[in-house]
């Protein structure tokens, strides 16, 4: 998401909760028109970082492949500055920069292992970096570096299967994550819902007015008790299954992002229906 479109939803963030407040204030609406507009100033950030992974896993397949073809070149009899010309030069979808810039830089006169340490700083990714720094540390060994690229590009093409095969085995995990939190989110509102309030009628039927104002005051205290525990829960369990599922807890975002509007909506609409 470009700089413009975030701006964007932030203003009609912003003006919907403005305008919440003025007309809704006392409205049992409030707490879901509030909610809509913090989902409507997320979303774009949550989109470009979705974006941003998506294009990173992207770059790591597309390496794979560019690393392929040095490899094909170099055992052709190519030097390896010269093979990074020729297949630095060909369309590599959002690493296509990347490998362009490389390729200029051999050309005019960088060493190759500045040219791809400036390529690994550019391409910021943790595999990517990797792949290149054994690439230069086996080439500053004297290593034959037709062996070295070959070794790592099958290194690459492991950890991707590693990647895709723990993705497949989880898939059931993940999934049984989601079932288990709508569970208990459907079992924390019926406890709000339901539960609490004959808690409170069992006490007395005949209140005092301070007393009246000390249940509401406690039913206000406990609600909110309740939202941030469902949402702290929300929030947590998406990191769980982003760890199971891919192997990172910076992976979970998306998924704690996805809990958190389930559970915010789920709350908002339960609350507006009791």
């Amino acid at each position: 998401m470009t700089t413009k479109v975030k701006i964007i939803s932030i203003i009609i963030g912003v003006l919907i909760i403005i305008a919440s407040l003025v007309f809704l204030l006392k409205s049992k609406f409030l707490f879901l028109a509030i909610g809509i507009a913090i989902i409507i100033i997320a979303l774009p950030f949550l989109l470009s970082f979705l974006a941003k992974e998506s294009k990173n896993k992207e770059k790591e397949e597309l390496f794979l492949e560019f690393a392929r073809n040095l490899v094909e070149a170099v055992k052709s009899g190519t030097p390896l500055s010269k093979a990074i010309v020729i297949v630095g030069n060909k369309e590599y979808g959002p690493l296509t920069e990347h490998t362009k810039k490389l390729s200029s830089q051999i050309e005019l006169g960088i060493s190759v292992r500045q040219a791809f340490q400036n390529f690994a700083q550019e391409v910021d990714n943790k595999i990517i970096s990797r792949s290149i720094a054994l690439i230069l540390q086996a080439d500053s060994s004297g290593g034959e570096i037709s062996s070295i690229l070959d070794a790592v590009v099958v290194s690459i093409s492991q950890v991707e299967e590693i990647k895709k095969e723990r993705s497949l085995g989880v898939y059931s995990l993940v999934i049984q994550g989601y079932i288990i939190f709508l569970i208990f989110l459907v079992v924390m509102v019926f406890v709000q819902v339901k539960f609490m309030p004959l808690i409170f009628n069992s006490f007395s039927t005949d209140l005092s007015g301070a007393a009246t104002v000390a249940k509401t005051e406690t039913s206000s205290i406990l609600d909110g008790a309740f939202f941030i525990l469902v949402l702290v829960q929300a929030f947590f369990t998406g990191l769980v299954v982003g760890k199971l599922g891919e192997g990172k807890v910076k992976a979970g975002i998306k998924h704690s992002a996805i809990l958190l509007i389930i559970a915010f909506l789920f709350l908002a609409v339960s609350k507006i229906l009791a």
